[in-house]
């Protein structure tokens, strides 16, 4: 059985821990209120984008005799308080992944540079295995100001992995680490299996030398990031509907959109359009969110790139990769995301475009059985007046009386998760109840109004 050491700040957590600890023993009475360093604030937002730093390690190790007279009860006391807090700040996917070890049949070690008496009992409520920290020396109950056993910070938490080791025979060539920091690299060095996770710049310069593995426990496969910024977080202040205007935008129930938590966003599909639409939507939401997207946006390298950057999730129906597709969609609502889904897969052609009942693939309904993530229904309308199928690009020329476009969020589709073809249904009923009058309509269109759902290449095929 191999052994995985877990790095705690930035790896297993999005942000340092400091603050949560810190607050803990304030409220445990350990420490007085406002009891801080100067510039500290300043400190932890450093660390938190640009990683670990001799500074903020060299004050680490100050705590020890800042901590001189301190009773251990106590501290182990605002540890468990800190607990709720410390788990508000897990990377999102690092359950998938600590689960995944599990499967494996790992071990779990927390390997981390914070005082074991504050940091043992988060370690318990995430089932692991063992703690490998900095320990306090403690004389009659009360911290003596002195260190136990060393530093565990770069060689020394190396050291310490090694002592773990040796007492519980395992060899390192059999483990693997995970960490962030550059500084943990004689650990990374000595085992089997490196991986750099959410690693900071100069671990990643190295990690891609030397050809480990580089992942990213806070976003899906595939999604950029710098300094902790998705594009998506890049982008968001600059998306506005005024930037369209050849279109004017109806935003209708957005607050029913829950502000955090897994959520299903299933829409109608008409236009190419859809997809700007969706987007001044998500940026309505303040929060990163996926969709996924048909095969052929991912051909073209330059456009899979920026599909992929802003948290596309490739369909390719009827292959496994469709299925592939759905265990990352399941994985992004795991850890609590937005995954926007188009059932019908697809613009509508000829006269199914003006069919008043919708139909659609059964994925938004098999994704809410497996996560228990509400499906929020989204009705789309007049996004095919900008942008119909059978044009290349959108009508930008229409500034004077542009076409309106309308989004609606509905209230969330009950789904019982026993017939994955019935809760689809109730799901496209909800989405038509969210669309106009005239959608509910039963009319033959022109051979004109039809050319318009074809692609370009395909217009002739609406006539025969």
């Amino acid at each position: 059985m191999g052994v995985v050491f877990l790095d705690l700040d930035r790896t297993l957590l999005r942000h340092a821990s400091g603050p949560v600890l810190n607050a803990a023993l304030v409220a445990e009475g350990v420490v007085a209120e406002g009891h801080s360093l100067p510039g500290q604030g300043l400190l932890y937002s450093l660390y938190d984008r640009l990683g670990e730093n001799v500074v903020s390690m060299g004050l680490a190790r100050a705590t020890a005799r800042v901590a001189r007279g301190w009773r251990q009860e106590d501290v182990r006391r605002a540890a468990k308080r800190a607990v709720e807090g410390l788990g508000g700040l897990l990377q999102p996917f690092a359950p998938q992944h600590l689960a995944q070890f599990r499967r494996d049949g790992h071990q779990l070690v927390l390997a981390t540079t914070t005082p074991v008496d504050m940091i043992e009992a988060f370690a318990e409520s995430l089932g692991l295995d063992g703690v490998i920290a900095t320990r306090y020396e403690v004389q009659d109950g009360r911290y003596t100001g002195r260190l136990d056993g060393g530093f565990v910070w770069g060689l020394g938490k190396l050291r310490a992995a090694r002592r773990w080791a040796v007492s519980s025979g395992v060899d390192l060539r059999d483990c693997v680490a995970c960490s962030d920091s550059f500084y943990d690299l004689p650990l990374l060095a000595s085992v089997g299996d490196p991986r750099a996770v959410n690693p900071d710049p100069r671990l990643l310069a190295l990690a891609s030398a030397r050809r480990w593995p580089v992942e990213h426990w806070d976003r899906p496969p595939g999604v950029p990031s710098i300094l902790g910024l998705e594009p998506y977080h890049v982008l968001r202040p600059f998306v506005h509907p005024e930037d369209f205007p050849y279109a004017r935008f109806e935003f209708r129930g957005v607050e029913r959109i829950p502000p955090s938590g897994p959520v299903i966003l299933a829409s109608n599909h008409r236009s190419y359009f859809d997809a700007i639409a969706l987007t001044l939507l998500a940026a309505r939401l303040g929060r990163p969110v996926r969709f996924m997207a048909k095969r052929e946006l991912f051909v073209f390298p330059p456009v899979a790139w920026a599909v992929r950057a802003l948290g596309g999730l490739r369909v390719d129906r009827g292959t496994s990769e469709a299925s592939e597709t759905l265990r990352q969609a399941e994985a992004c609502l795991r850890a609590g995301e937005v995954v926007i889904v188009l059932p019908q897969g697809t613009i509508p052609r000829g006269l199914d475009f003006f069919d008043p009942v919708l139909t659609g693939k059964t994925g938004a309904a098999r994704l809410a059985a497996k996560t228990g993530a509400p499906v929020i229904p989204i009705g789309l309308w007049g996004s095919e007046q900008v942008w119909p199928r059978s044009s290349r690009f959108p009508d930008m020329a229409r500034l004077v009386r542009p076409p309106r476009v309308s989004v609606s969020v509905g209230s969330p589709v009950p789904v019982a998760g026993l017939d994955a073809v019935t809760d689809t249904e109730r799901i496209m009923e909800a989405i038509s109840g969210l669309l106009p009058a005239e959608a509910h309509r039963r009319r033959r269109p022109t051979a004109s109004e039809l050319a318009r759902t074809y692609p370009p290449r395909s217009v002739a095929a609406c006539v025969r």
